[in-house]
């Protein structure tokens, strides 16, 4: 019998249905879904983004979705600290901790630990934002894709803020993200974890996303981008860099026309769900499942929770 605190990790490409089984689990053990996907943290964008709908949050407590403003950052460190105290806080109200999302990086950084990267002098930091505004972050993608192609593969050339950190953690240290992420000592954290993956083929993916993303405009995705500038209009705001706003917002200001938006959207998304899948496709211990099947799923999650003890 384990004396690590459990929780369940739901993981896997965006549009395979990770929400419903971890709702399907709820209904067999009393649970809590706690968000760990990078953008949907941003409160104004829950539609875009595909958070869970109402309907969806009424079937069990879901926590650290929607609540951080378009002009904060979000990262690993910050992620980490919040999901331990709301792990902790599922855990007093006697409820399982259901990690749900797509970003690897936070639940690596979580269950692994994460890299004591020194502090950035500041000149360093001030000098890579700089460049980002000059020549955009494509430039420093693809200068990290020469010296760290591992960690370029798992960010998207458009992401401004993940872009200069990779940039200025290299020009600081002399080390590579990839290297701090693998070579340097961290604490993981205390928790047995139960790993689960939704996923499907690409291909049969793809044409599920585009669906999706029709459905999003139809249900009021441009209204909520308009609500969201009336806000903070900068593109810059790390709210604003994830896909589906970005496209959305050059649409608002006149840079593309809205077909051409949404075929950026659907070509962007395809790829972030090829870089999810390659990500998790190297992760260990992870029972992969096909979406829909969120019985089987609920079925392992409570053989695991009885096996403990």
């Amino acid at each position: 019998m384990s004396e690590a605190p459990p929780i369940v990790c739901i993981l896997g490409p965006t549009g395979t249905g990770k929400t419903a089984a971890a709702i399907a689990v709820s209904r067999r053990i009393p649970a809590s879904v706690i968000n760990f996907d990078s953008r949907q943290v941003y409160a104004d964008f829950p539609l875009i983004t595909a958070q869970p709908d109402a309907e969806e949050q009424a079937a069990c407590p879901h926590l650290l979705y929607g609540f951080l403003p378009t002009e904060e950052k979000m990262n690993a460190a910050r992620f980490i600290d919040l999901a331990m105290r709301t792990i902790d806080e599922v855990r007093a109200e006697g409820r399982l901790p259901i990690l749900v999302g797509g970003t690897g990086l936070y639940l690596r950084s979580l269950l692994s630990g994460i890299a004591p990267i020194p502090e950035i002098p500041t000149d360093i930091r001030e000098s890579v934002l700089e460049r980002v505004r000059l020549e955009g972050p494509q430039k420093l993608h693809a200068e990290l894709d020469s010296v760290d192609p591992d960690y370029a593969a798992k960010i998207h050339p458009n992401d401004s803020q993940r872009n200069a950190r990779a940039a200025e953690v290299y020009l600081a240290t002399g080390h590579t993200m990839t290297w701090w992420h693998t070579n340097s000592e961290h604490k993981a954290a205390p928790y047995t974890s139960l790993k689960i993956g939704v996923s499907i083929e690409l291909n049969t993916l793809e044409p599920k996303l585009a669906q999706r993303i029709d459905a999003m405009i139809a249900g009021g995705a441009l209204d909520e981008a308009r609500s969201a500038m009336a806000r903070n209009a900068d593109p810059a705001a790390p709210g604003w860099t994830g896909i589906g706003c970005a496209e959305v917002l050059g649409y608002l200001r006149d840079e593309y026309t809205l077909e051409e938006a949404k075929k950026l959207w659907i070509k962007n998304t395809r790829a972030y769900a090829k870089r999810q899948i390659t990500w998790f496709k190297k992760e260990e211990n992870i029972n992969w499942f096909s979406p829909g099947e969120n019985d089987a799923i609920a079925d392992l999650v409570e053989t695991w929770i009885r096996d403990r003890g």
